[in-house]
C-alpha cells in the first residue's frame, strides 16, 4: 500500500537515476554544458550591452534569448549536479521553493506568457498533497499536481488546452515566418543574401525541432509513467540544446556580432601590452 504524507511542505527530488560507473560522465557533461552555456551567453550578452553600435532594436531584442537561456539552464543544471551527489533520500526541496521553480521552467519555455503560465501553477497550488515524490529531475507543474489525491481533471483540461495554444501559436509564427523568408529569397537575385538567410535558417529549424520534439515529448511521457526515464532525457535536451546551440546560431553567425567581438579582442590585447 503507498504511503501518504499529507499536504508535506518538504518534498523529495527522484532525480536522474545514474549508476555509480556512469556518476562522472554524467557530472562533467552537465558542468562543461552549463560551462559552456553561461559562457557564450552572458559573453554575448555583455558584448551587446557594451557596443554602441549594437544598441538596436534587433541587437536589443536579441538580448532576451541568451537572458532567457541563462534563466532556463541556471533554475535546472546547478541543482541537478549537486542532487547527483547525493543519495536519493537528500535531494529534498520545499514545496514553496519547488512551485517557483516550476513556475519559471514553465515561463522560460513559453518566452514570457505571465498569466497563462500563473492560471497553470494556481490551479495545481489549490489543490492538497498526500505524496512528497517529483518524478522528474526539476519541479515542473505535471510532478507537483501529481503529488495530489485528489481530482486533477481540471488541471489536464487547462494543461492541455494551454499546450495547445502555446504550441499553435510557435509553430504558426514559424510557418508565417519561413514563408515570407521563402518568398523574398525566391524573388531575390541576391545570391549571398540567398545563401545567409538559409544558413542561418535550417540550423535555426534544427533547433527548434530539436526544442518541440523535446517539450513535446516530455508532456507526452508524463502520461507514461513506466518510460519516465526518456521523460527525464527529454527534460534535459529541452533545456541544454537550445542554450548551447542559440548563441551559436545567433550570435557566431552575425558578422555585427563577430566584428564587436574582434575589436574587443584587440583592444583587450592593446591594452594589455
Amino acid at each position: 500500500m503507498e504511503n501518504y504524507t499529507y499536504n508535506s511542505y518538504t518534498l523529495q527530488l527522484e532525480g536522474l537515476n545514474i549508476s555509480k560507473d556512469s556518476l562522472y560522465p554524467a557530472l562533467l557533461f552537465l558542468f562543461f554544458s552549463y560551462l559552456f552555456i553561461m559562457i557564450l551567453n552572458v559573453g554575448i550578452t555583455i558584448l551587446i550591452f557594451i557596443n554602441k553600435n549594437l544598441h538596436q532594436p534587433m541587437y536589443l531584442l536579441y538580448c532576451n534569448l541568451p537572458l532567457n537561456d541563462i534563466l532556463a539552464n541556471s533554475i535546472v543544471v546547478p541543482r541537478l549536479l549537486i542532487d547527483l551527489m547525493r543519495p536519493p533520500s537528500e535531494r529534498l526541496i520545499s514545496y514553496y521553493q519547488c512551485v517557483v521553480q516550476a513556475y519559471i521552467a514553465h515561463l522560460v519555455g513559453t518566452t514570457m506568457a505571465f498569466v497563462l503560465v500563473g492560471i497553470l501553477l494556481g490551479l495545481t497550488i489549490r489543490l492538497s498533497r498526500c505524496r512528497t515524490l517529483i518524478t522528474n529531475p526539476y519541479c515542473d507543474n505535471a510532478s507537483l499536481f501529481k503529488l495530489s489525491c485528489e481530482s486533477v481533471v481540471i488541471n489536464n483540461i487547462y494543461g492541455i488546452t494551454f499546450t495547445v495554444v502555446v504550441y499553435v501559436g510557435s509553430i504558426g509564427a514559424i510557418v508565417l515566418s519561413y514563408t515570407n523568408i521563402a518568398v523574398v529569397c525566391l524573388t531575390s537575385k541576391n545570391k549571398s543574401l540567398n545563401s545567409k538567410a538559409l544558413k542561418t535558417c535550417s540550423t535555426h529549424l534544427v533547433v527548434y525541432l530539436i526544442m518541440t520534439f523535446s517539450g513535446m515529448t516530455l508532456i507526452t511521457l508524463h502520461r507514461f509513467p513506466q518510460y519516465s526515464e526518456y521523460r527525464k532525457l527529454s527534460a534535459l535536451l529541452f533545456r541544454i540544446v537550445p542554450g548551447s546551440l542559440n548563441p551559436i546560431i545567433y550570435g557566431v553567425q552575425s558578422k555585427e556580432l563577430q566584428k564587436a567581438l574582434l575589436k574587443f579582442y584587440v583592444s583587450k590585447k592593446v591594452l594589455a601590452s
